[in-house]
């Protein structure tokens, strides 16, 4: 075959690339104070404004969000994962369920990096570190992260939530929490 069959089978892997990156979701949770399903909603979708940048005063985390009362998508949301429930009382069954998926996804990622890191230091030269050598510095980036794809839970200001004690003094805070997930693409 000439070069053009050639140019044609090396193009092959970046649209396999661009369809990983498509492929790239998740569910994150906002803990919200409100009254009722539909302010908590409205709230959740503030958050996940913020963490997709449409907030003109932050800065893009996520691709984009959809929410689990959105029904014109096939690719995200419910056509992904399945009925969730649009928003719940942190203290009712399903907001219990939301809430330890969020908490254990949070805690799995964080694991997941800590042992990359511990690993890369252990059988890694400094400049290979240095050099990304296995994807080391990124780890070492995602075990610091604020937010992003390692955190899953995030209060009503879009703030990560990282560590046990952070996610106690927000359930203890507030009278009405809720818990309102989206499917984010990163």
């Amino acid at each position: 075959m000439g070069a053009g069959a050639a140019g044609a089978s090396e193009q092959r892997l970046p649209v396999r690339r661009r369809f990983e990156v498509f492929e790239m979701h998740m569910v994150i949770y906002s803990l919200v104070e409100a009254s009722t399903e539909d302010e908590a909603l409205s709230t959740g979708k503030t958050v996940f404004d913020r963490l997709v940048g449409a907030d003109p005063h932050a800065g893009a985390v996520f691709d984009y969000h959809v929410t689990f009362d959105e029904e014109d998508t096939s690719v995200a949301g419910k056509a992904r994962w399945g009925e969730l429930p649009t928003a719940a009382p942190v203290d009712s069954d399903d907001g219990q369920d939301l809430l330890k998926r969020g908490w254990k996804a949070t805690k799995e990622e964080f694991e997941r990096n800590l042992d990359r890191v511990r690993e890369a230091l252990d059988e890694l030269s400094d400049e290979e570190i240095m050099r990304d050598e296995d994807l080391a510095r990124h780890a070492f980036h995602q075990v610091g992260a604020y937010d992003g794809p390692t955190i899953f839970l995030y209060n009503e200001y879009a703030n990560g939530i990282r560590h046990r004690e952070q996610l106690d003094r927000v359930l203890e805070e507030s009278e009405e929490l809720w818990i309102v997930p989206a499917d984010v693409h990163f």
